[in-house]
């Protein structure tokens, strides 16, 4: 990966760094001016603008940390240790004119990083799928292949991958093809199903595990696959005290039209030419404490969302966990599964 990669000027907005740091896949960004290094941006200091700010019209340069770390040629045999020690996602290399002549990255192969991330995992694996079908008037949707295994499969992965040993699926289309479908294959995870007898929502359904999950666990929809630290989320959601947080994703669409705004007198205020718009969306995965499922009624229909607005009501903690838009793969729609396949195929 060439260095130009890494740079990004500081009058570029928000949205572009995000963009950026999305194809470079490595968590930090190198800012320039005249092009010259003079600071750094991180996917952690893109969260914490949007938190704190709320504003995701920003640019590079009101979110970018000023007094970046970074070494010298003649140092640069100490990089490894000099990150490791520092938690930093990558540093530039500088030679005598303070250009950057290369970037060392953060390995967690090589640093031995442990993931220890033992907390129960939820699956929505319910659903009808209809805006899948026909697919799923064979397969219920958990089961529906991405590459050479299903959906659900690709999720339960990528936790135990963190150290998740003990996961349930909440049941209920086809349910015994998911269940046939997990007797049958090796696995060193444990898997619990809760059976709804009727449909009980993205929320409802959770009632079922009354007396089940006594700890801070992950809830997740069957139909997304999100490519985020899920350590760092947890850790964020414990140390801020939440009682649910959601995780969103930034989200921009090109209006592919001019965009007219008329004034009270009928007459044109104002004329944007394939306006831009960026907002942040829910993506379907929540850190949730225990609490959640002690206070549902049983066998009552309700949406996790509706959850949500009912203790933000209360005056609870909902916190909110920013990732980019490439983080986010969601294949709730023909087009976005094949999207979906070809990310994952590439990446694999």
């Amino acid at each position: 990966m060439k260095i130009n990669s890494f740079l990004i000027d500081e009058e570029a907005s928000m949205r572009e760094a995000m963009e950026q740091l999305d194809r470079v896949s490595k968590k930090v960004l190198f800012v320039t001016r005249n092009d010259k290094f003079i600071a750094a941006i991180s996917n952690g200091d893109i969260r914490r603008w949007i938190l704190k700010k709320g504003n995701i019209d920003a640019l590079v340069k009101d979110i970018a940390n000023y007094n970046p770390k970074y070494l010298m040629e003649s140092e640069k045999s100490n990089a490894n240790e000099y990150m490791k020690e520092n938690f930093i996602e990558g540093l530039p290399v500088l030679d005598s004119n303070m250009d950057i002549v290369s970037v060392v990255l953060w390995n967690e192969e090589e640093f031995g990083v442990e993931k220890n991330l033992e907390v129960p995992v939820v699956v929505m694996a319910g659903g009808l799928g209809t805006r899948l079908y026909p697919y799923t008037k064979i397969l219920p949707k958990p089961l529906i292949p991405i590459g050479e295994i299903p959906i659900v499969e690709h999720i339960i992965n990528r936790f135990h991958k963190l150290g998740a040993k003990e996961f349930h699926l909440i049941v209920n289309h086809k349910k015994n093809m998911i269940k046939a479908y997990f007797n049958e294959i090796d696995k060193e995870y444990s898997i619990n199903y809760a059976d709804e007898e009727e449909p009980l929502g993205t929320g409802g359904g959770l009632s079922l595990l009354k007396g089940k999950i006594n700890s801070t666990f992950i809830l997740s929809n069957c139909d997304i696959l999100i490519e985020e630290d899920y350590e760092k989320i947890y850790k964020f959601h414990i140390e801020n005290k939440n009682l649910i947080t959601m995780v969103c994703s930034l989200k921009n669409i090109r209006i592919p039209y001019g965009v007219i705004e008329i004034g009270e007198n009928g007459e044109i205020e104002s004329m944007k030419e394939k306006p831009e718009f960026s907002f942040l969306t829910n993506t379907g995965m929540y850190i949730v404490e225990p609490k959640i499922i002690q206070d549902l009624e049983e066998n009552k229909k309700v949406g996790f969302p509706d959850i949500i607005e009912k203790y933000k009501a209360e005056g609870e903690r909902i916190g909110v966990f920013p990732i980019g838009e490439n983080s986010w793969l969601d294949m709730g729609q023909l087009d976005e599964m094949e999207e979906m396949r070809r990310r994952l195929e590439h990446d694999e």
